[in-house]
């Protein structure tokens, strides 16, 4: 019997967003549950026909509503968005923009914030450190020391006694957090072998890394 989503996806950074919130919202849901089909980088299979009508774009991850027609969504935040405004009636991951409209935008903002700056920025940092044909040592360090300057706002925000990044208080762990958690935690990947440098972003990550439901999203994808 087919499941509510499927999701298809790969445990890039990206692919990871979507896999860890859908196992968060398992956690409270349990109704929540998704078929997984790996897509093979290597053979291309994101650039094949079938798949650029779920996203011309051809990149992953897409998720498929089959609850909802087989409604398609692409792109991390939107597929995030999607999910948290449809699936977590109680409002566990994120906030009703008409009951709470200031942590709504907060979330908002810190989500835009990491998909127009941490994920290019730290993705060309990886590209440059590991698959670019020739050495530039310009580009890597351009894009070593943006994404460094970008983990460093991160430290401001979590360095005003917060646990995490948006809501009253020390913060609420929500989808604001796990849409750029998916990038930091593999910083050394590029090149940032540790995050002593930024000890409350080295703690928040430690803390979802705690989490059962973002680690059980984590390997999500791998054939």
């Amino acid at each position: 019997m087919s499941k509510p989503f499927l999701l298809y996806t790969f445990p890039t950074p990206n692919g990871v967003k979507v896999s860890a919130f859908l196992e968060e919202l398992k956690t409270v849901y349990p109704s929540i549950q998704y078929d997984v089909e790996s897509i093979n980088f290597s053979k291309h299979t994101q650039k094949e026909p079938w798949f650029i009508k779920l996203n011309p774009n051809g990149r992953i991850p897409v998720l498929v509503d089959r609850s909802r027609n087989n409604f398609t969504v692409f792109e991390t935040g939107a597929i995030l968005l999607y999910l948290q405004q449809h699936y977590d009636k109680e409002n566990n991951f994120g906030w009703d923009p008409k009951e709470n409209p200031d942590e709504y935008s907060q979330s908002l903002q810190w989500m835009f914030f990491a998909n127009a700056g941490v994920g290019p920025m730290q993705g060309q940092l990886n590209h440059f450190n590991k698959a670019a044909p020739t050495d530039i040592p310009y580009a890597k360090k351009r894009y070593l020391d943006e994404t460094k300057r970008l983990y460093g706002v991160l430290e401001i925000r979590l360095g005003q006694d917060r646990d995490w990044l948006v809501g009253p208080g020390r913060g609420v762990y929500s989808i604001a957090d796990i849409n750029v958690l998916a990038w930091v935690r593999v910083h050394a990947f590029g090149g940032i072998e540790s995050l002593d440098e930024w000890p409350n972003v080295k703690k928040w990550v430690e803390a979802a890394h705690a989490r059962p439901g973002f680690s059980a999203g984590l390997d999500v994808g791998r054939s």
